[in-house]
């Protein structure tokens, strides 16, 4: 055997290795259009908010109760939209690279992205509860952000590297309690197509 067989060899090893602790199927487009999903729903937010007379909506103490669901419902439905999307092209691209998408990197991916997420929303409907709205945005996106570095054990790097950002991000919006949403659009939206945009083009434009 040649050293380039040798070297072959290696890097084949390697990669079966990642595929068996780590789930690498994560799919760029879908993180592009969680983004789209995000900024959508926060200009829409901004209008609901905007019609109500309320354009810097973290000075309330508190809001119409018809506006708050509809606010906690844009929200959702985002999460939604952007959940279904990664499920859907995610699976798509693992059966292209002939993986399955429901494995045990996967399921430790799953855990422990869910565990600071769960928390994170729960603390935030509490604020909600509280009248406390200013906090809810930096307290989503820092719980987000430790959700994604908690779950980049199991998966690409780029994912710590997203999560530190959301951090970082939700920790600066602190500063800035009136301009929660924008932070929020910035976090959930540029951020996500940036990260989108880079995996398209690393791994899933990969010939």
């Amino acid at each position: 055997m040649t050293q380039k067989d040798y070297l072959k060899d290696i890097s084949e090893i390697k990669n079966i290795m990642n595929r068996s602790t780590r789930f690498i199927s994560l799919s760029g487009v879908s993180g592009i259009l969680a983004g789209v999903y995000a900024l959508v729903g926060g200009l829409i937010a901004y209008s609901l908010l905007s019609d109500s007379g309320g354009e810097d909506y973290d000075s309330y103490t508190m809001l119409v109760s018809s506006l708050e669901l509809k606010l906690i419902g844009i929200a959702i439905i985002v999460a939604l939209l952007s959940g279904i999307t990664g499920y859907i092209l995610t699976k798509r691209k693992a059966d292209k690279n002939n993986e399955k998408i429901w494995t045990p990197a996967s399921r430790q991916l799953l855990i422990s992205f869910l565990m600071p997420l769960v928390t994170g929303g729960i603390f935030a409907l509490l604020l909600v509860n509280q009248g406390y709205y200013g906090l809810i945005a930096p307290v989503t996106l820092i719980f987000y952000g430790l959700s994604l570095i908690n779950a980049s054990k199991h998966t690409l790097s780029l994912v710590r590297y997203l999560g530190m950002l959301e951090v970082l991000l939700g920790l600066a919006a602190m500063l800035f309690i009136g301009r929660g949403l924008f932070f929020w659009m910035a976090g959930f939206g540029i951020l996500h197509i940036l990260y989108g945009t880079l995996i398209y083009f690393k791994l899933d434009n990969r010939k």
